[in-house]
């Protein structure tokens, strides 16, 4: 792993911050969350109807799990590194399901409370993932999965991102018919689909203002 600096180190704090934050928004707004976490949401919403104790953090410890092992299959090797980006999972379910508390008391009942909390949760989720970007820390295992395959096939990375993306919608989907019937998107709607057309482009611009501010800290 690489020389962990002061900047490296608070791009990670804020990007675990951040992100787990964003997602609660989304998720209270309930217009759909984004195709990544889709699937974890899916399987939170069924296991929680079941066991009360259940939640949205763990459904991601789960899902990311998984994607770890398969990651590795695929790619015939272990690293340490990956063990961190999984440390990096349990911090980020553990603060998503505190976020999960307050955020739960903001009023969501007329229209256009949900849409201003898809808007800001929107916009805070492209930052919490843009600081991830700037940090040399391991990040979370849905970044790690993408980066290692792409670069182990030898496939450019925006388009194994799109490709990933639509797998995950498509396997949210799946779930989501599987565990609640036919015919049923839980957590799957067009808010997801916005997220998909404009997440990236704000993801860049954010990346670029966090560039130069961080790049006058470092200097």
């Amino acid at each position: 792993m690489k020389k962990i600096t002061f900047v490296s180190f608070l791009a990670y704090v804020l990007g675990l911050v951040f992100l787990p934050l964003g997602v609660a928004l989304v998720e209270r707004a309930d217009v759909g969350v984004s195709m990544i976490v889709a699937p974890a949401y899916v399987v939170y919403r069924f296991l929680s109807e079941r066991l009360t104790w259940f939640t949205f953090g763990m459904a991601e410890y789960l899902l990311q799990a998984v994607l770890l092992v398969g990651m590795m299959i695929v790619l015939r090797r272990f690293r340490v590194s990956y063990l961190f980006s999984f440390i990096t999972v349990l911090l980020y379910g553990a603060i998503l399901d505190l976020w999960m508390i307050p955020v739960a008391y903001i009023p969501a009942d007329a229209l256009w409370m949900r849409l201003a909390l898809f808007v800001v949760g929107l916009l805070v989720t492209a930052l919490g993932v843009a600081f991830f970007f700037h940090t040399t820390i391991p990040p979370e295992v849905y970044e790690l999965f993408v980066k290692e395959i792409s670069t182990e096939k030898g496939i450019p990375l925006t388009k194994f991102k799109t490709t990933y993306d639509c797998c995950s919608c498509v396997a949210g989907v799946v779930l989501s018919f599987a565990l609640f019937g036919f015919g049923v998107f839980v957590g799957i709607k067009w808010g997801t689909v916005v997220t998909a057309l404009i997440n990236g482009w704000i993801i860049g611009l954010c990346s670029k203002a966090i560039g130069k501010i961080f790049g006058s800290i470092a200097g």
